[in-house]
C-alpha cells in the first residue's frame, strides 16, 4: 500500500458532469404471466413477450393477481388442523366450497409457485464503457434473471437485495429484463412457520416490493464496507473490499488494454459529512480479484454517541477512482458500543433495560413490509409512546427502511436470519438450510451491519435438531469473532449455550407454558416479595459445563389474548382480510350471543390489561 494526502477532485467532477443518467428506475408496469406448471424455463418464456402485466414494485396480491382461495388452497405454515372443518357448528353457516380462514387474515388471492416478470429497458450512450448492476430489493423469494436470452443467475435472499452483475452483453440500446421468482419451499427449507414466508404472518406472497433500479458500473467498485466506532477515543475504523468488475478495461482512449494479471492504481477519498475536517486520501496498489483496505478516521471532539436518548448519527462517503473508473459508497453510522456481562446489558457504559416487542411481519393492508422510512417511523413511534426501546424481528429480518427509521430513532433492533427451523426443517443436521443460514447471516452484515440499531442478532427461532447446539455454538463463536459491533444469541426461545452474549429465554415469566394454576399470577395473590434468581434457568453447554453469569431477554413473554372486537373488520381494506373475525361473529351469533360480543372485548381486555401490567412490573 502507498498512502499519499493531497488529492485533485478535478477528475471526478468531470465524470459527474458525464453522467447524465445516474440510474434507471424500474418501477412501473411490467410483462407478467404465473408458471404454475413450473414449464416456463423449459419453454423458453424469457425469448417470449409475455401478454399480462402488473404494476411493480408490487405483489401480485396487491395487483388482484393469483387463484382464488378454496377448501384445496395451499398454506404455508400455521397451526393448520384439517379435522376442525368437520365441527358441525362450522358447517352449519358456512359454504364448504368457499372456505373463510379461521387462524389468521386470509389474502384476497393466493398463489404459490413460479411467476414470470418481463420489461424492456434502454440503456444510454453513456454508459457503453460500463457493466451494470441490477438491483431488486425485497424479492420473494427466489429469483432468476435473463438479460435478453442470456441466464444471468439466481438469488434467494429473504432479507437482502438481490443484485445482478452483467458486463458484456450490456451494450447501449434496447434490451429484455425477464425475471423468473418462485415462493415455494424447494430444497431450502427455513421452516414453514417462518415469519419471512409464513401465511400467518406477512403471507407468502409473490413479487418484488422495494426499489427496483440499474445502475452503471466502473472497473472499479467498493463492497463489504465496514464501520467500527470507537468510543473510547472518538475515532471510526473503516474495512472494506476494491474489485474489478470487467475481465479487461480501458482506462484513457487511445491506451492499450490491460489484462487482469496487470496491478493499477486507485486513489481512496474518505471524508465525513458533517465534519468539514474529518478527511482522509490515499493511494492503494490493486491487484487483480478482490482487494481489502483498512483505516482510521479520528472525529471531532464535538462528535456525540448514539443511543436510546441521543441518537446522533454521521454519514461516511467513500470514493475510489482510477483514470475514468469510480465508485462511491455511502453510509450512515453512529458511535456506539453495546456489550455484556454478569451485571446485564450496557450501552455506550451505560446499564440498558430492554423493554421490548415483538414484530411477526404481521401487515394487513399490503401483506408484505413496507420499504419506506416514513412508515417505519410510525410504527417505531407508536412503540416509543408506549414506552419501549426495543424490538425483536421474529424470524425474519425487516428491510432497510426500519433500519434507518431506527438509527433515527434510538431503537435497538434483534434480527434474525429469515428462519424457524422447527417442524418442516432442522438446524445443523447437514440440511441445505444450515449453508442457507451461514449464507444469510452474511448477507445480512454485509447490507445492515453499519446501522447504530442492529444491535443484536440471532440465527431465527426455537430451532429444533440434534445437533443444533453444535452448530449454533459454531454460528456464534464466528460472528463474535468476526463482528463484535452487536450481541450475539443462539436462537430466540434456545438453546442456551455458553457462548452467547444474552440467552433469549422463556423464563422468567409469571405464566410460564403449561403452568396453569400453578403460575405466579394463578397461584399467589398480586405482591412484589419475589425474584427472578430461582427463575433463571443456568448456562447449557455439553461440553463443557458452564454457570458463568449471562444476561437474560425474555423470550415472548405475555401473549395474554383477548377477544376480537368485531368493529375492526372493516379496517381491513388491503390485500389482507379478517375473514377469521367473520367466522368468530358468525359463530358468536349461531349460538345465540350476538349480543355479547362488545362484553366479552371489554371483560378480556381488562384481564389482558391487568395481567401485562402484572408482566411488566414484574420484569421492573
Amino acid at each position: 500500500m502507498r498512502t499519499c494526502f493531497s488529492f485533485s477532485l478535478l477528475a471526478l467532477l468531470l465524470l459527474f458532469a458525464s453522467c447524465s443518467h445516474v440510474q434507471i428506475d424500474l418501477s412501473g408496469s411490467w410483462g407478467f404471466k404465473t408458471d404454475p406448471e413450473d414449464i416456463g424455463a423449459q419453454k423458453t418464456w424469457f425469448t417470449q413477450t409475455l401478454s399480462e402485466s402488473i404494476e411493480l414494485p408490487g405483489s401480485m396480491a396487491s395487483n388482484g393477481l393469483g387463484d382464488n382461495v378454496t377448501m384445496e388452497t395451499y398454506w404455508t405454515g400455521g397451526m393448520r388442523n384439517p379435522t376442525w372443518f368437520n365441527d358441525p357448528n362450522y358447517k352449519a353457516f358456512h359454504d364448504p366450497d368457499n372456505i373463510r380462514y379461521p387462524y389468521w387474515l386470509q389474502p384476497v388471492k393466493k398463489y404459490y409457485g413460479a411467476a414470470w416478470y418481463q420489461k424492456k429497458i434502454d440503456i444510454p450512450k453513456s454508459w457503453k464503457s460500463n457493466s451494470i448492476a441490477i438491483h431488486l430489493e425485497r424479492v420473494h423469494w427466489e429469483s432468476t434473471l435473463w438479460f435478453d436470452d442470456q441466464l444471468i443467475g439466481m438469488k434467494n435472499s429473504l432479507a437482502s437485495a438481490h443484485e445482478f452483475v452483467i458486463n458484456d452483453i450490456a451494450t447501449p440500446g434496447e434490451h429484455t429484463i425477464t425475471i423468473r421468482v418462485d415462493n415455494r419451499t424447494k430444497d431450502i427449507d427455513v421452516g414453514w412457520n417462518s415469519h419471512s414466508i409464513s401465511d400467518h404472518t406477512q403471507s407468502n406472497w409473490n413479487g418484488i416490493v422495494g426499489e427496483m433500479k440499474i445502475t452503471p458500473m466502473s472497473g472499479v467498485r467498493l463492497s463489504e464496507v465496514r464501520i467500527t466506532s470507537n468510543i473510547e477515543d472518538y475515532t471510526i475504523t473503516v474495512d472494506g473490499v476494491i474489485g474489478e468488475t470487467r475481465g479487461e478495461r480501458r482506462e484513457t482512449r487511445g491506451e492499450r488494454r490491460k489484462t487482469r494479471d496487470e496491478s493499477r492504481e486507485v486513489k481512496v477519498v474518505a471524508r465525513v459529512l458533517e465534519f468539514d475536517g474529518v478527511k482522509k486520501v490515499f493511494d492503494l496498489e490493486l491487484d487483480p480479484g478482490k482487494n481489502t483496505f483498512s483505516f482510521d478516521l479520528e472525529l471531532e471532539e464535538e462528535a456525540g454517541l448514539w443511543d436510546e436518548f441521543d441518537p446522533n448519527l454521521y454519514t461516511l462517503e467513500l470514493e475510489v477512482s482510477s483514470g475514468k473508473d469510480h465508485d462511491q459508497v455511502t453510509e450512515t453510522f453512529g458511535l456506539r458500543k453495546i456489550e455484556a456481562n454478569s451485571q446485564g446489558i450496557f450501552v455506550n457504559g451505560r446499564r440498558t433495560f430492554l423493554r421490548g416487542t415483538l414484530e411477526c411481519a404481521i401487515f394487513p393492508l399490503t401483506g408484505y413490509p413496507s420499504t419506506d422510512p416514513a412508515e417505519w417511523k410510525r410504527i417505531l413511534q407508536v412503540i416509543k409512546d408506549h414506552g419501549l426501546n426495543h424490538m425483536r424481528f421474529h424470524s425474519w429480518c425487516p428491510p432497510e427502511a426500519a433500519f434507518i427509521a431506527a438509527d433515527e430513532m434510538g431503537i435497538y433492533l434483534q434480527v434474525e436470519c429469515s428462519s424457524w427451523a422447527n417442524q418442516t426443517t432442522t438446524i445443523g443436521d447437514g440440511l441445505p438450510i444450515d449453508q442457507y443460514i451461514w449464507d444469510e447471516s452474511r448477507r445480512i452484515i454485509n447490507q445492515y451491519g453499519n446501522h447504530p440499531s442492529f444491535v443484536m442478532m440471532a440465527y431465527g427461532n426455537e430451532p429444533g435438531g440434534r445437533n443444533q447446539n453444535a452448530f449454533l455454538t459454531e454460528f456464534v463463536s464466528y460472528w463474535k469473532e468476526n463482528d463484535p459491533r452487536r450481541l450475539y444469541t443462539s436462537g430466540a426461545g434456545w438453546p442456551r449455550l455458553a457462548v452467547n452474549d444474552f440467552h433469549n429465554v422463556p423464563q422468567p415469566r409469571i405464566q410460564g407454558w403449561g403452568e396453569s394454576l400453578n403460575s405466579i399470577i394463578n397461584a399467589h395473590p398480586p405482591s412484589s416479595s419475589y425474584d427472578w434468581s430461582n427463575r433463571i434457568p443456568s448456562t447449557q453447554n455439553p461440553e463443557p459445563f458452564t454457570d458463568k453469569i449471562i444476561p437474560v431477554v425474555s423470550h415472548e413473554i405475555g401473549q395474554w389474548c383477548v377477544y376480537p372486537n368485531f368493529k375492526e373488520t372493516e379496517k381491513y381494506t388491503g390485500v389482507l382480510k379478517a375473514k377469521n373475525f367473520e367466522i368468530f361473529a358468525e359463530s358468536l351469533a349461531a349460538h345465540h350471543m350476538a349480543h355479547l360480543s362488545d362484553s366479552f372485548l371489554l371483560a378480556s381486555g381488562k384481564l389482558q390489561a391487568l395481567c401485562y401490567k402484572a408482566d411488566i412490573e414484574a420484569a421492573l
